[in-house]
């Protein structure tokens, strides 16, 4: 029987998936890399969901990696191709996450290291426990920072703070990677899971697609100069000003009533 390494749970209409490997601080092996997209593809494809929640079983978030996992190994005992197990795993979960119809918010546990961290960071959200920590483990074991690393440490905590994460690998805690602007909240161990469902279901009462399109933007324009940012959002502002929840946001907003969003 297929062991679950990805448990799914739903509360009104936030769907919470945990990775489930505690004994090994969750950490990725090509099983739980499948079980965790097929997850986050439904939540994706369900209708009813207008927020996910992504945490870890047991007292880590996700430590990277599983070194010891046959993705790691060679065929003739030479070297692992790690390239190709980034573009078969890594590359997919991703995009993946930066292309759900619904925000995520990553509620960090615990330890979140190598590829775990990163994926926490690439979460549209993070709210993490007091106890938790994020290490950039890559140099360690002579490699980079990958699962988008490379591109979300610098446009989150600028070059200096980049380099120096990546460089020294030092864990960093939840507290100073909040006050550094590496994740949104911070808060006490027992409150984090509360903390979490109420921001996602704060987040799924409101206009999902706008939101969605919210990240689409000030991912896209940080590709963009200032003009082509400028033209992104005319763009994007024209899609939704022609959608259901804008109209429904005016009315509610001239009527003084709370608005129903309903696009996705």
């Amino acid at each position: 029987m297929t062991q679950d390494l990805v448990l799914r749970e739903t509360t009104g209409a936030v769907r919470t998936i945990t990775l489930n490997r505690p004994a090994a601080l969750n950490s990725f092996t090509g099983a739980m890399h499948e079980q965790l997209l097929a997850a986050l593809d439904a939540a994706a494809a369900d209708a009813a969901v207008r927020a996910v929640i992504v945490t870890g079983a047991g007292r880590g978030f996700c430590a990277g990696q599983d070194l010891n996992d046959p993705d790691m190994s060679s065929p003739d005992g030479g070297a692992p191709d790690v390239g190709a197990v980034i573009e078969r795993r890594y590359v997919p979960l991703a995009l993946r996450i930066r292309s759900m119809p619904v925000p995520v918010i990553a509620a960090v546990n615990g330890v979140a290291a190598g590829a775990g961290a990163n994926f926490a960071l690439g979460c549209d959200m993070v709210v993490a426990a007091r106890s938790a920590g994020f290490i950039q483990a890559f140099s360690k074991i002579g490699l980079i920072p990958d699962c988008g690393g490379t591109w979300l440490l610098t446009r989150l905590v600028g070059r200096a703070r980049a380099l120096g994460l990546a460089m020294t690998g030092d864990k960093l805690s939840a507290e100073e990677a909040q006050r550094i602007g590496l994740i949104w909240q911070c808060v006490d161990d027992a409150a984090l899971l509360d903390s979490a469902l109420a921001l996602a279901t704060k987040l799924a009462a409101m206009p999902s697609k706008a939101l969605a399109d919210t990240r689409r933007a000030l991912d896209g324009a940080a590709m963009l100069d200032y003009a082509g940012a400028l033209a992104l959002e005319a763009g994007l502002q024209r899609e939704l000003g022609r959608a259901h929840d804008y109209a429904e946001g005016v009315a509610a907003f001239l009527t003084k009533r709370a608005p129903i969003f309903s696009d996705r």
